[in-house]
């Protein structure tokens, strides 16, 4: 049966399929063009506005304009002109539905499912109605094909192409290069010399600030009554951070605990170094 079987528009960028028609056709070989189709539409905005690609008893044609293209499946005994015919009427009609701006923004599949109702009644339009009721677009259609026909192309392309956007590149078995360690150079030794030198100044360091902290809590610690106002300080700055925060889990609180903490060491070590200097230490 010579008939339009299948259609659908789709955005050129990435191939995002807008819209299509309801199909009923499960045969083997439908369902094989089907995917060529798919991968396809993943490969428009390489190729001319027109293009046809037949298989076994399938011819797939897409006519494409700015970032919209309409694709139909059709069988093989159906004008080329026809084809293409169909597909320009029903991309005026999309791009009269919608403007670029939304279908732009579309980032699902099918996001005009709506069209569908105008794709069936284009497809039943242009498949039982003779060539003499769409005599001027057809005559109109047939004098551009004969200026500049449409890229022919083969379903191996589309495999091809297929295989190499989902990541199946062929593979290169190559032996894996051998690497050898290298004896450190003059420059790698300095480098080494000066990070040991820096983590034992670093524990210098450290061991001065444990030494100072001592003295610091033994000074707090001299007095029960320092003690105790220390302590209620403490306490009152955890309640404040826990009311003020709404904190509700345990890290959160030792968080602000520790801030406390902190808070209270500067303290106490602003407090020693006065202390200090009354004494003239």
């Amino acid at each position: 049966m010579s008939m339009i079987f299948f259609a659908s528009v789709v955005r050129v960028r990435d191939g995002l399929p807008l819209s299509a028609s309801t199909d009923f056709y499960h045969t083997q070989d439908f369902l094989e063009c089907r995917r060529c189709l798919k991968t396809l539409a993943l490969r428009l905005a390489q190729y001319p506005g027109r293009g046809s690609a037949e298989s076994c008893d399938f011819c797939i044609h897409f006519s494409s304009s700015g970032d919209v293209a309409c694709m139909a499946i059709c069988s093989r005994q159906y004008p080329a002109a026809m084809a293409f015919c169909f597909l320009e009427t029903l991309w005026w009609e999309f791009t009269a539905s919608y403007d670029t701006t939304c279908i732009g923004l579309a980032s699902r599949p099918y996001a005009f499912l709506e069209f569908d109702s105008v794709i069936q009644k284009m497809k039943w339009h242009f498949n039982y109605v003779s060539s003499s009721q769409i005599k001027s677009s057809l005559e109109k259609i047939q004098e551009e094909l004969e200026f500049q026909p449409p890229v022919v192309l083969t379903l191996e392309d589309t495999d091809v192409a297929n295989g190499m956007m989902n990541g199946h590149i062929p593979m290169h078995l190559e032996p894996a290069p051998n690497f050898r360690m290298e004896p450190v150079t003059a420059l790698g030794i300095l480098s080494l010399v000066l990070n040991i030198m820096c983590a034992a100044l670093n524990l210098i360091r450290g061991v001065h600030l444990a030494e100072h902290s001592l003295q610091c809590y033994l000074y707090l610690f001299y007095s029960p009554a320092r003690t105790m106002k220390v302590v209620l300080m403490l306490l009152f700055i955890c309640l404040g951070n826990v009311y003020l925060h709404g904190l509700r889990n345990l890290w959160q609180i030792l968080f602000h605990i520790g801030v406390a903490f902190l808070s209270s060491y500067q303290i106490l070590t602003r407090q020693l170094q006065e202390k200090q200097s009354d004494c003239g230490v």
